[in-house]
């Protein structure tokens, strides 16, 4: 049985971005968080550099300076993006995605994963309705109308009016609560490392579709980029494993010199890529959010900023409830806020799949569809002003 130390209002498994998020949006009520993280307190106090760049909406840059974090993220870690362009195979063509000529705000913002992370662990840490426990994992979850009760790898039993997992696109919470999901395991992996070249690059992100694979840069400081290599899973490991001579030779044959010569300038990282679609986002006393949820394709860039979004909508319905005296578990809040993510997320994220399908498909049908589809866009205003405007948003 659990003690009183152990009771809590809301327990939270997860503590990535969206799930410290959350913990931070929940910091203005009386209720009692605590955050399960496998990870131990001293790597979420130091995460490392692991590679992954986010690219921040101006929605999602409001979401950050309104929990105090953004401004707590050094602005040397900061890289405006001012516009996009997409290529397809050798063809010198490019959709352009840039800005409104009358706005004074980029496309978005580039900042480092940890670096977010950073800063949102020593929001939660200074919080004193926020209890962190690191180092541990759950074993077990029941959950019913009347609370949920969670069992730790230590034995420890926590129990909660509402349990939120945000466990990553792969949840053992989502498991235990069972809840399915379609997961789609690509068979591709995404190598990342920052680079330094000498071409510039205007602070302009390309996203190159190329005959079996797909490389994004993305721009960073001056002279800086981060690089993306999509490849079959084996291929990315060859890679990986390559000393940095000839893993740069090979990344500059892949590039076709479009930077020019380069040289490392981070650790290299591969990520399997994976998506994953939560068949139902909450159950009696429990919620999904962020990963645990939805996992988009890091094709569109914008997975993060539904999981910001998202949190931010279920703190706020929970903390009106707070207010108003009704149950944080509410089923009727609780399935309106799915109904809003549903609505919020499905456009994208089935688009972005059909998209992933057609640019990387090598069928002749599908090189020449993607080689027709840029072209026609690019002479359609409102589709290139409707994406922008989405990315900005």
């Amino acid at each position: 049985m659990a003690g009183s130390g152990d009771k809590f209002d809301i327990v939270v498994v997860g503590a990535g971005p969206v799930g410290l998020s959350f913990a931070a949006s929940l910091a203005q009520s009386e209720l009692k968080v605590a955050v399960v993280e496998q990870q131990s307190l001293e790597r979420l106090a130091d995460p490392v550099f692991d590679g992954r760049e986010i690219a921040l909406t101006n929605a999602s840059i409001r979401i950050l300076r309104e929990l105090g974090a953004w401004d707590a993220i050094p602005a040397s870690d900061k890289s405006q993006l001012e516009g996009a362009r997409v290529l397809n195979g050798s063809s010198a063509f490019a959709l352009c995605f840039d800005p409104p000529s009358a706005s004074r705000e980029p496309l978005g913002v580039l900042v480092p994963n940890c670096r977010i992370r950073d800063a949102l662990f020593k929001i939660v840490r200074s919080q004193d309705h926020a209890r962190l426990l690191c180092g541990l994992s759950v074993v077990d979850a029941t959950n019913s109308h009347k609370g949920a009760v969670i069992t730790l790898s230590d034995g420890r039993q926590l129990t909660a009016r509402l349990l939120v997992a945000a466990d990553s696109r792969l949840s053992a919470t989502r498991d235990l609560l069972g809840i399915g999901a379609d997961i789609n395991r690509l068979g591709n992996s995404m190598l990342i490392c920052r680079v330094r070249h000498e071409r510039v690059h205007h602070q302009i992100a390309v996203e190159w579709f190329d005959h079996h694979q797909t490389i994004a840069m993305l721009p960073l400081m001056q002279g800086v980029s981060s690089l993306l290599l999509t490849l079959r899973s084996n291929e990315a490991d060859r890679l990986l494993a390559f000393e940095d001579d000839l893993f740069l030779m090979e990344l500059t044959n892949r590039c076709r010199g479009r930077l020019g010569e380069m040289t490392l300038a981070s650790s290299r990282h591969a990520y399997p890529l994976v998506t994953t679609w939560a068949h139902k986002f909450w159950a009696p006393s429990a919620v999904l959010i962020g990963d645990a949820a939805i996992g988009m394709h890091p094709v569109t860039a914008h997975g993060f900023n539904i999981g910001l979004s998202a949190q931010r909508q279920l703190a706020h319905r929970i903390l009106a409830a707070g207010r108003d005296r009704r149950d944080i578990a509410d089923p009727d809040m609780l399935r309106k806020y799915e109904s809003w993510l549903r609505r919020s997320a499905a456009p994208l994220y089935y688009a972005t799949n059909i998209l992933v399908r057609l640019y990387s498909g090598e069928h002749p049908a599908a090189l020449l569809a993607r080689h027709v589809g840029l072209r026609v866009a690019q002479h359609l205003p409102f589709v290139r002003q409707g994406i922008s405007a989405m990315l900005r948003r």
